[in-house]
């Protein structure tokens, strides 16, 4: 951290601008790993992939959203059934609840429609802005923020784009170091090279081509 301090705002900004020329290189067709068809099923889907990984939910959704594929189906159902249905995503009643709540309010303030906006979406039970940004983006192509997990606070601590650990500040200097039109395709690009060659733990970094300007192994 002591040495990325050092470094100018300017410097920051060159290796960034290199770093998203060599993922966008490496993932060309990069996308979210959750499978959706509406925008109210990758609402859905994302909230149930907190604390869990996407294949996961990927495995749930497809039964999920054939008995409740909807708002308007949702709200109806039971929350006992609701949470049986998403059990194996961990924090199932919690989930359940936030799904429950949040297909009641789309269904009574919305008209059954997802909203498209930062404050109307955030506003909704269980949806902080992670999941908004995502819904945002990938839903309806807005350019309002990026998605910060795991995966794209630890790439861009290790790779000295910033020192913060908490997402909103994480988000706030990824957005003054990128393009606004990289914001969307950031997060993905960062988890696909999370994902696949710097994970939590035992990071690949002998195949990594990001790895001369990695603050983790210099």
């Amino acid at each position: 951290m002591k040495r990325m301090a050092k470094k100018s705002k300017a410097t920051i900004q060159v290796k960034a601008a290199w770093i998203l020329q060599e993922l966008d290189e490496l993932y060309p067709q990069t996308k979210t790993a959750l499978d959706w068809e509406t925008p109210f099923q990758l609402l859905v889907a994302t909230i149930l992939s907190a604390q869990c990984t996407d294949k996961r939910v990927n495995m749930v959704t497809p039964l999920l959203f054939s008995r409740w594929p909807d708002a308007k189906a949702m709200a109806k159902a039971n929350q006992e059934d609701l949470e049986e249905a998403v059990r194996s995503t961990g924090f199932f009643r919690n989930k359940a609840k936030n799904i429950l709540g949040t297909a009641k309010r789309i269904l009574e303030t919305h008209n059954g429609e997802v909203p498209d906006e930062m404050n109307a979406l955030t506003d909704l039970p269980g949806v902080a802005r992670k999941t908004a940004n995502c819904v945002l983006g990938t839903a309806f192509g807005k350019k309002e923020g990026i998605v910060v997990d795991t995966h794209v606070g630890r790439l861009a601590r290790r790779m000295g784009l910033t020192p913060e650990k908490d997402p909103i500040k994480v988000e706030r200097a990824l957005m003054e170091l990128f393009p606004q039109d990289s914001w969307i395709r950031l997060s993905h690009l960062f988890i696909d090279h999370g994902r696949a060659v710097c994970p939590a733990r035992k990071a690949k970094c002998e195949e990594c081509s990001l790895a001369k300007s990695c603050d983790k192994i210099l």
